[in-house]
């Protein structure tokens, strides 16, 4: 009876922070379509699907900065994962702090695939679903079981390319693709995607198979994430799979 306490403190931190991802996921949402009218004037001319999709890709974005920062902090500037700070395995490392990050991610893949399924497919299809499924499960066996985080938040890095592909998707909206800045930010997604993997890689010694079995997926998902950009996505894939082969 001692131990039930510390249990249902746990569960509750879960849920908290869960419930905290999809309270946030809302507002960001609304504020997103507060704000945009005032920072683009083209804003009101877009149909009601255009505007669904611009202010879901506003939370899409700020869950991405959040999960980029909050990894590189765990992964890098924590002493979580340090070899010397525990007698533990590194793979059964957890905290307060990675738990309920990993909470608020799950509640931003439920707010996410709520509006999949209600709007299905204007959002995504069953590729889509696929995707957040399994990244909700994983989450919840890593969370469940206190074990594997250090990789759950190597792939949560990854997200840090997300803002790349939402503003690129924002500016063909605006009719800006022909701009310099569209360039740009082209250039600067592929470099950050390639970055994410390889950084990676060599700061956890990682073999390559398990990047190209873990890393693949979910940068295949996020540049599916704009079916118009999937013949450039299958370009640089296939480079992708030539390197690693």
């Amino acid at each position: 009876m001692a131990d039930l306490p510390s249990f249902s403190t746990k569960e509750f931190y879960w849920l908290a922070s869960c419930f905290c991802g999809i309270i946030t996921c809302k507002l960001v949402y609304d504020i997103t379509g507060f704000i945009s009218p005032f920072c683009f004037k083209g804003y009101g001319k877009l149909s009601d699907k255009e505007k669904m999709e611009w202010n879901n890709r506003g939370f899409s974005t700020f869950h991405a900065l959040i999960a980029a920062w909050a990894s590189l902090y765990l992964l890098l500037f924590s002493d979580l994962f340090d070899e010397d700070s525990s007698n533990d395995l590194i793979v059964n490392r957890s905290s307060i702090i990675s738990n309920m990050f990993l909470g608020f991610s799950i509640g931003y893949f439920l707010s996410d695939l709520a509006m999949v399924f209600w709007h299905f497919p204007a959002l995504g299809g069953l590729e889509y679903v696929l995707h957040h499924g399994l990244s909700m499960f994983s989450i919840s066996l890593s969370l469940m079981s206190s074990q594997g985080q250090i990789y759950i938040l190597m792939v949560l890095f990854s997200e840090s390319t997300t803002p790349f592909v939402n503003i690129r998707w924002y500016l063909d909206v605006a009719g800006r693709k022909s701009s310099t800045i569209y360039i740009y930010n082209g250039i600067a997604l592929f470099f950050g995607w390639l970055a994410d993997m390889t950084s990676t890689c060599d700061d956890f010694r990682l073999q390559g198979f398990f990047c190209s079995s873990i890393f693949l997926p979910t940068c295949l998902t996020t540049l599916m994430r704009s079916r118009r950009y999937f013949r450039w996505g299958s370009t640089a894939c296939s480079l992708y799979l030539r390197c690693w082969g």
